[in-house]
């Protein structure tokens, strides 16, 4: 992804920087034939008979914010989209039905915009509860989720200015007093909104209609003071208008000459920051100038004030040094030779354009450039982007500032805590202050975060621990794979700031360590399951009958050591029947029995033979014994004798506890009789391959040994692979197995080839 450097200082937005927004939305809002009537035609049925909050009938309010939205420039597909967002509340599946009736984009538009209207209206309800219409927190609250919103669309600018217009006026025309908390949000968001990005249309007709509903007795005085003269004052500047139009022209300089509106509104606040009275205001009489270049605003700027007396410090040439937003216009106060005073704006047709819609003036062109009047470049679609959501930065920190610095005083801690970055694509991301990179990447994806490895700040390579800044664009590097460094959780180096960027790191090496553990445990219950041969249990069910939920649960608390192997050994080896004293004096006497037996054969001491049928005798499934292994006899409760290989671990263990259940046996025969034979199992340990079972399987069968049973467990390890195996055979002689077990070990793969 491609770096953008940004700049230092919060630049001025040329038109042609505007114009290229537009190219650069234009494609994520196609135009269409017909959207506006078929938008109208779609919203129609839904929104007719529906009146909103303010009880206006959706349907008109929505056709007037089209007739607004066509005045200030907006294109087709804007005025589309207002039918669409009003039609939202009224289907079950927005997004999907306005994707399917006109496209993802304007689908995504409408319900951006949705979202939008509805924390509006949340934020406004609370302050309606808390009368705190005076508390900047809340107003810098409302312009932080609008800029949140205006980074994923900025045309959803146009749709609430152009929207909060119309209800307003709405509110006028009906002689209704608008909610105190709606006038003010449009009074001290709205409009500085139109203002920051130009739009003056809007921003002056917003600020007369708020002023008049939360102060409609200073309203009316002052409107009453500018009709008390107002036909003489329209007389006086009708004549002085056309002199000075026909003058400039006569002296070579093309230029029209208007008469400019009065604004109720800026007359107060002049009034009030000032402190003067309405008769020294200057701008009650005022005209405006357009000249044909740039040139001809400087000549027309000489020729006025040589006509008349220019008031000193009371000149601003905004052509030369044009305002944060792009207006750019020369500013003069003159007097005539009555004394009265007169402000003059001089401007060419489009700096006029621009100052009067700003954004939208340009919103339906496409002739964007590299370089405007204002001398901003904009050298592609991205930079035009950034240029206006810096500009909603800088307003966001300057609504901030002084709400900021009271509470700082009054150590609340207001809004200094929290920053605004850029993504490369220009959408705006919320962070705490003093936030790093790391931090950012976290906030964007917690793959990210787990991936980042490096970082750059306005297109320069920092470190991970550097510091974020308001409005920095911020490019994350990553690995494709890998996780977080425990260095990252040492808060002496300065890597994490965010708590959420904490928690994320802390739940992966949690999980790391989870893992590890698993599969610790897991390890040693698979070696028991093997030692005691009971491979043929499924981990599941052996989780079950433990008492745990999942094979994994078992493993953990095994490989934490909160559980004791033996518990496992004990459920495998289910307790032997308490003898009966009939049970015992049978052993006793079978053991006396054999013990003649033994001496009329010449035998040594008390010997039983397998096999005989004096008493009943069973071989040890977990050894599974076979002539001619050394064997040796245990005494079970109430199942005769079990017998073992002398090698035995259970016997050696049962043995330990009960020595005086321990007998010599030995096998009745030095050979077997034919088709006896006996189960033994073998234990096969190869490297993981394909085709592995069927070549060790073919050497038992080329042996004419039969296998009875197979289990099979593969772990992928550090070799590869490693297969485990555990066949069980039926042989007449173990003594023969040994050399079956040598041909299965050269078959290739087997590491290891024994018998258990």
């Amino acid at each position: 992804m491609k770096n953008k450097v940004a700049a230092t200082h919060v630049p001025a937005i040329s038109p042609d920087s505007l114009s290229s927004i537009v190219a650069a939305t234009a494609d994520s809002l196609p135009d269409q034939p017909h959207a506006l009537m078929r938008a109208r035609a779609f919203a129609k049925p839904l929104i007719a008979c529906e009146v909103m909050d303010t009880g206006e009938n959706i349907l008109a309010h929505a056709d007037a914010v089209v007739g607004i939205l066509k005045t200030i420039g907006g294109s087709e597909a804007v005025q589309a989209a207002t039918y669409l967002v009003h039609s939202c509340p009224h289907l079950n599946k927005p997004q999907e039905v306005i994707a399917k009736a006109f496209g993802p984009s304007y689908a995504a538009l409408a319900v951006e915009t949705t979202k939008l209207i509805y924390l509006q209206r949340q934020t406004r309800a609370v302050a309606a509860k808390s009368q705190l219409h005076d508390d900047p927190a809340a107003q810098t609250e409302n312009v932080r989720r609008m800029l949140l919103a205006f980074s994923r669309d900025l045309r959803v600018v146009m749709l609430r200015l152009a929207s909060r217009l119309q209800t307003l006026r709405y509110y006028a025309a009906s002689r209704q007093a608008a909610p105190r908390a709606l006038a003010h949000e449009s009074l001290h968001v709205f409009a500085p909104l139109a203002n920051r990005l130009g739009i003056w249309q809007i921003k002056w007709e917003m600020e007369d209609l708020s002023f008049r509903f939360l102060e409609p007795d200073t309203y009316k005085q002052i409107a009453r003071l500018l009709d008390e003269k107002r036909a003489e004052r329209e007389v006086f500047m009708e004549a002085v208008r056309a002199q000075l139009e026909r003058d400039l022209n006569q002296n070579g300089i093309a230029a029209l000459v208007q008469g400019r509106p009065k604004h109720i509104y800026s007359i107060v606040k002049k009034m009030r920051g000032k402190s003067l009275d309405f008769e020294q205001v200057f701008d009650i009489r005022a005209m405006r100038v357009i000249a044909a270049d740039v040139k001809g605003c400087y000549a027309a700027l000489g020729f006025v004030h040589s006509c008349f007396s220019p008031i000193k410090g009371e000149f601003d040439d905004y052509i030369a040094k044009p305002k944060p937003n792009g207006y750019q216009s020369l500013h003069t106060v003159v007097r005539d030779e009555c004394g009265r005073a007169m402000e003059i704006q001089i401007r060419t047709q489009a700096m006029h354009d621009h100052a009067e819609h700003g954004v939208a003036a340009h919103w339906a062109y496409k002739e964007a450039g590299t370089k405007g009047y204002a001398g901003v470049s904009a050298s592609s679609e991205y930079d035009a982007k950034i240029a206006v959501l810096r500009q909603l930065l800088a307003w966001e920190r300057e609504l901030s500032g002084p709400a900021a610095q009271r509470a700082r005083d009054a150590n609340q801690g207001l809004f200094e805590d929290r920053i605004y970055v850029l993504t490369p694509d220009a959408a705006i991301v919320e962070l705490p202050q003093g936030a790093t990179t790391v931090d950012f990447a976290y906030s964007v994806h917690t793959s990210l975060g787990h991936r980042c490895r490096g970082a750059r700040i306005d297109g320069v390579m920092v470190p991970l621990n550097t510091p974020l800044q308001n409005g920095q664009t911020v490019e994350v590097i990553t690995t494709r794979e890998g996780g977080p460094s425990r260095d990252w959780l040492n808060p002496e180096l300065g890597f994490l700031s965010s708590n959420r960027a904490k928690s994320k790191v802390r739940a992966w090496f949690n999980a790391l360590a989870m893992e590890q553990t698993v599969a610790k445990g897991r390890e040693a219950v698979e070696k028991l399951l093997q030692r005691e041969g009971k491979t043929a249990i499924k981990l599941q069910d052996l989780a079950l009958q433990l008492g745990f939920k999942t094979a994994d649960d078992l493993f953990e608390v095994v490989g934490k050591d909160e559980f004791s192997l033996r518990t496992i050994e004990n459920m495998l080896r289910p307790p032997e029947p308490v003898l009966s004293p009939d049970d015992y004096v049978l052993a006793k006497q079978a053991r006396q029995s054999d013990k003649s037996s033994a001496a009329g054969k010449g035998g040594k001491g008390s010997v039983l033979v397998v096999g005989m049928d004096s008493l009943l005798t069973q071989l040890a499934k977990c050894c599974k014994p076979a002539p001619p292994d050394v064997i040796l006899g245990f005494v079970t409760k109430g199942k005769g004798v079990s017998i073992h290989r002398s090698d035995c671990s259970n016997f050696r263990n049962m043995a330990s506890g009960s020595p005086d259940r321990v007998i010599e046996v030995q096998w009745g025969a030095a050979k077997a009789p034919d088709g006896m034979v006996y189960p033994v199992d073998v234990a096969v340990e190869a490297a993981d391959r394909q085709g592995l079972l069927r070549d060790i399987s073919e050497v038992f069968a080329k042996e004419k040994m039969n296998v009875i049973g197979v289990q099979t467990q593969s772990v992928k390890d550090n070799r590869g692979g490693t297969a485990w195996m555990t066949f069980t055979v039926e042989v007449a002689q173990s003594g023969r197995l040994n050399r079956v077990l040598g041909i299965v070990a050269d078959v290739p793969g087997v590491r290891s080839a024994r018998r258990r």
